[in-house]
């Protein structure tokens, strides 16, 4: 079980888009092999500006924009990756990932695998992803459960900019293909002391975000915030899980918590269907059954289409329905 390091020295409150532009900075720096790619990204800094002035001080040559080609961007850089480069594509939208999904299935995932442990493809894709932003359904996508069911690759999802920073770091440093998944909505709606100094954060390991003895409330990415102001309105001392790592999950953290709750909510934006929570329900019940004082709920996305900009917050899961979820759970009578 694990927290973001406790790191001495100066902070600067950041929000997320300050935050990953200035630790993208601070690795180029450090390794000359580091290259951004992605469409946009270079003379105006990104569509969220998250690459801002780090052309001017890095030149076209590792600030690589490129054409509006996620296919040919993501084979692109598995080439560059096997040659020894440290590679940082930027996927605009999750929805626009969809086109180079044979090449992150057939070349990134499985390269490792396929050359028997010869060929490192040390890439982290920066996936923007989630809504709330009232932008149309093709930028709107929460569909990680597509990344995770693919072996060979790590999925992380921080949940601030704190994290983010250590995360990221972590993430471009390994050698194996990452993917940092940035929720949008998070980019500037938050701002927090981050550490100037660098450091980084397990890509394994959860974080246990607030302690408690009722219920165990696990979540991750945009949601944390939704489950902390979830924890605040009810009448229950919640823990609160942030996953941050996806794959690989951090399963014993989980265990560890809803051991000593007996009660749990999965708390996701994706949805429903398939989601992760899924998953993190059955292997609850696989290993914790015998603890549970009442079923396992989740609070998630609906399984439908995102909608338009209208309605979307009727779609999105909020603090709200983390509420209802929590209170159903700790009202159970077996």
């Amino acid at each position: 079980m694990s927290n973001t390091p406790a790191v001495e020295g100066e902070t600067t409150e950041r929000n997320l888009v300050e935050t990953i532009n200035r630790t993208l900075a601070q690795e180029m720096r450090n390794d000359d092999s580091v290259r951004l790619m992605g469409y946009d990204i270079g003379p105006i800094g990104g569509v969220y500006r998250t690459t801002e002035g780090l052309l001017d001080e890095f030149g076209a040559d590792r600030v690589i924009d490129t054409p509006l080609s996620e296919n040919g961007l993501l084979g692109t850089a598995v080439g560059m990756g096997m040659r020894g480069e440290r590679i940082v594509p930027e996927i605009q939208f999750m929805g626009f990932f969809y086109p180079a999904f044979g090449q992150f299935m057939y070349t990134l995932a499985k390269m490792y695998e396929r050359s028997g442990g010869n060929v490192d493809v040390p890439l982290t894709i920066r996936m923007v992803c989630g809504g709330g932003i009232k932008a149309s359904e093709y930028h709107s996508e929460s569909t990680e459960s597509y990344l995770l069911h693919t072996p060979g690759v790590r999925v992380v999802y921080p949940s601030g900019p704190k994290e983010a920073k250590g995360i990221l770091a972590a993430s471009i440093r390994h050698d194996d293909p990452v993917i940092f998944m940035e929720h949008k909505k998070l980019y500037r709606t938050h701002r927090e002391p981050v550490p100037d100094e660098e450091y980084t954060v397990p890509l394994d390991e959860a974080r246990i975000a607030r302690t408690g003895e009722d219920l165990t409330l696990i979540s991750w990415g945009a949601m944390v915030r939704q489950a902390e102001m979830a924890a605040d309105r009810v009448d229950a001392d919640v823990e609160i899980v942030d996953l941050r790592t996806l794959s690989p999950l951090d399963i014993d953290t989980v265990l560890e918590s809803v051991k000593k709750t007996g009660r749990c909510v999965i708390f996701h934006e994706a949805r429903r269907t398939l989601g992760l929570g899924a998953e993190l329900a059955a292997v609850i019940n696989e290993y914790a059954f015998d603890r549970l004082h009442a079923p396992i709920q989740r609070a998630t996305g609906y399984d439908v289409h995102f909608p338009g900009n209208q309605i979307e917050e009727a779609y999105l899961p909020d603090a709200t329905r983390a509420e209802y979820a929590i209170e159903a759970v700790m009202d159970y009578e077996f």
